[in-house]
């Protein structure tokens, strides 16, 4: 079985298969809501409209960030949907997550313990634009 290589940000997530010594991209996740902007999230909420002001247009936000983190919470919960589907299929023996900081974190939390068990390497680096032989120098330091 091989080795799933989730690389992530909040608007995509891709996993490769790491089997034989060659990264093969499998999958993509597309999460658009995890790149938009708070504002553009909370549309119908007090305080996220367009005020005027003598300084121009603002927008403000009544959230705070907060369904900016709910959308990157639901993607995190989806993106360990497809890794537990993956552990139960016997599709996979190890995982190694990539993701900044933040979402590493919600990718950690939203694991189930089983599928956690099979972490064998976290990097909290922002890999999702990078090629498929940067991916694989990246992780080639790991072991």
């Amino acid at each position: 079985m091989p080795t799933y290589i989730v690389v992530a940000d909040a608007g995509r997530a891709r996993i490769f298969t790491h089997a034989a010594g060659t990264l093969t991209e499998t999958q993509s996740l597309v999460h658009a809501e995890g790149r938009m902007h708070e504002g553009d999230l909370v549309t119908d909420s007090p305080g996220g409209d367009v005020h005027t002001s003598s300084a121009g247009a603002t927008r403000s936000s009544a959230e705070g960030g907060k369904a900016l983190q709910h959308e990157n919470e639901l993607f995190a919960k989806a993106v360990t949907q497809r890794l537990y589907d993956a552990r139960v299929n016997h599709q996979m023996d190890a995982l190694v997550l990539v993701a900044p900081p933040t979402f590493l974190g919600l990718l950690r939390d939203k694991l189930d313990g089983p599928t956690q068990k099979l972490v064998t390497h976290t990097l909290a680096k922002d890999l999702s634009k990078a090629t498929a032989d940067e991916i694989e120098q990246a992780i080639s330091r790991l072991d």
